[in-house]
């Protein structure tokens, strides 16, 4: 029996799959469980119809993607932190205060989980952060710590 799947089904098929399966795993399994339904011609085009707009939508995202990678490559965020004795810092700067500290400055939210230091920044200086949008993606920001004011 042709069934074209609605669910991820490890081993079988995933979401939009039209495949063949025994007739007894669909009538008993699949369909009950709405994993897939029988594969009819307008079953077939509306799934191709999904697929084409799930497609638009990735591509759509994947150029927005692109253009703020392009935008923040070789920015300079600055972040100014409380020091102690030799320039060292009161804690280290982390990926939660470099994303907001980024937001601030240039009003593009960034996930903290797509900045990659190569160290932890523990001194005051001139780090370079990498910001990996996806495998094939990314962009570099100049990140520059300096001493907070004392008043």
């Amino acid at each position: 029996m042709k069934v074209a799947f609605l669910k991820d089904v490890p081993g079988r098929g995933k979401t939009g799959d039209v495949k063949e399966v025994n007739d007894g795993y669909a009538r008993n399994y699949l369909i009950p469980n709405k994993l897939a339904m029988p594969a009819s011609a307008s079953v077939t085009s509306e799934i191709a119809a999904k697929q084409a707009a799930e497609d638009r939508r990735k591509a759509k995202a994947e150029a927005e993607m692109a253009q703020l990678a392009k935008e923040l490559d070789g920015t300079n965020v600055s972040i100014k932190a409380k020091t102690g004795a030799k320039d060292k810092l009161y804690g280290q700067v982390t990926t939660t205060v470099i994303a907001a500290e980024i937001e601030k400055q240039t009003g593009k939210a960034i996930d903290k989980r797509k900045l990659e230091l190569s160290e932890p920044i523990r001194q005051l200086g001139n780090y370079e952060v990498i910001i990996r949008f996806n495998k094939d993606l990314s962009s570099k920001i100049n990140l520059i710590i300096t001493a907070e004011e004392n008043t």
